[in-house]
């Protein structure tokens, strides 16, 4: 096997919003690294219209661009307080210019497989007799073309919002299924009768917007949501959580101050929609404000589970039955990494047990960034997130203390980051943190290294 030999560098996974920061941090540590990326540009799931983009065409941001932005590159003033996709497309191409991160990535590049180097990989490499022999806990990354290329570590931040899970229904459907990563204009509801199945912030919003061309649009819940607007008082509403926050304000508190915004704008729980069977907090609020006003005005219906499909019916929980021409499942995605089996990253529960989501608790050389649900922004989260990776990586490399002690911290994967909040159990909260919480804890750790 002919290995191409980069085992001075780090291997950062995909060019989106989570390996644009990695790629960053790393090169402004002096780690030598490269980005390997099966698109033609940056951006990831904000690159709209490419195959593993799960944006669709009226997609705006459900966080503030304030709690959305890297630390140390603001987004635009002009920008509305929620920026549509393509503004946020824009934002991480002119992030990595900024940067001179586009000549350390390799666009059109599909990893097919990543695993563990091996003593015999090592003898057969064509490396130059003057080339330091690589070590043997080198990567190797084969790529879909069959190359081969050996790396000291690597950084996989390829995201987890692209592989569509799809619930297993009894029956089956006579009329279009997909699911919500694969919808994109409303063209394909005109006059259709449209079910949406799943009450998240994309299935609801797909609804609203289904209400506004659909001939019908029915919403599937399991459960009931609390809902909060996007805005409070003219202010976005996680600037508001956040305010809360820096005033070390109880969850009690803050709970029972979102529950009276919620119940001002939307009227009691269960008034218009099903009543929730949690507290706030206790699953991703939904940010929708629009949803109420089309279920008050009978344009978008609400139904439980759906028990059956039946041809072009479908039949639901509570015994009901609708036509239906167009079911869009918005059931949120699996959590995969295909290239790298499951015991590499130290699979439990339905996900990879890392500390902080983002260290392996024995390998120093194997990292995942940007693998979180936050309740707010996350682009500077994961930039926190490749911060403390490359100042862990820099105190390796020079052998201080900081690392030993680092390491025995990540030892312990199992690490609480609901900041006391008991969240529904949902795969939908598999991979959910508390960001005022979450932020603060990275902070501290990041403090913990040498500068």
């Amino acid at each position: 096997m002919t290995v191409e030999d980069r085992s001075d560098k780090f291997c950062v996974v995909g060019a989106g919003s989570s390996g644009l920061a990695a790629l960053k941090a790393l090169a402004a540590a002096g780690i030598p690294c490269d980005c390997l990326e099966r698109e033609d540009d940056v951006g990831g799931n904000w690159y709209f219209g490419r195959p593993h983009s799960s944006v669709y065409a009226s997609t705006h941001t459900i966080s503030s661009k304030r709690l959305t932005e890297y630390l140390d590159f603001p987004m635009p003033d002009d920008y509305p307080e929620y920026p549509h996709h393509k503004q946020v497309w824009e934002y991480l191409r002119s992030y990595a210019r900024h940067f001179g991160l586009y000549e350390k990535i390799k666009f059109g590049c599909t990893i097919a497989r990543i695993e563990r180097g091996t003593t015999e990989d090592e003898v057969s490499s064509p490396a130059p007799s003057s080339a330091l022999r690589a070590p043997r806990s080198s990567w190797l990354v084969t790529l879909a073309d069959g190359t081969v290329r050996r790396y000291r570590g690597v950084i996989v931040a390829n995201g987890h919002n692209w592989d569509p899970r799809i619930p297993q229904i009894p029956g089956t459907f006579s009329g279009e299924v997909l699911h919500a990563a694969n919808y994109k204009t409303p063209e394909i509801l005109q006059g259709k009768r449209v079910l949406v199945v799943g009450a998240g912030n994309s299935g609801c919003d797909i609804a609203v917007e289904s209400a506004q061309h659909a001939a019908r649009t029915w919403l599937s819940m399991r459960r009931g949501y609390h809902y909060l607007p996007k805005f409070w008082r003219g202010q976005p509403i996680d600037v508001l959580n956040e305010r809360l926050r820096r005033f070390r304000v109880p969850l009690a508190v803050r709970r029972g101050l979102a529950t009276v915004i919620e119940r001002v704008m939307f009227g009691a729980p269960g008034a218009t929609l099903p009543r929730p069977d949690h507290r706030l907090f206790e699953s991703h609020p939904i940010i929708n404000s629009q949803l109420f006003y089309y279920a008050a005005h009978g344009r978008v219906g609400v139904k439980l589970d759906v028990a059956e499909l039946c041809g072009d019916e479908v039949r639901f929980a509570d015994g009901s039955r609708e036509p239906i021409d167009v079911i869009i499942y918005a059931t949120g995605y699996n959590i995969s990494f295909p290239f790298l089996d499951r015991d590499v990253l130290n699979w439990r529960d339905g996900k990879p047990r890392l500390f902080m989501n983002v260290f392996h608790p024995t390998d120093d050389d194997l990292f995942v960034v940007g693998l979180i649900q936050p309740d707010s922004g996350q682009f500077g989260l994961v930039d926190y997130q490749s911060r403390l990776v490359a100042k862990f990586l820099t105190a390796c490399d020079a052998n201080q203390p900081q690392a030993a002690t680092f390491r025995k911290q990540k030892a312990e994967a199992d690490v609480d980051l609901s900041a006391g909040v008991q969240y529904v159990d949902s795969p939908r909260h598999l991979l959910e943190v508390e960001h005022y919480s979450y932020r603060e804890r990275l902070k501290k750790l990041l403090a913990e290294f040498k500068a």
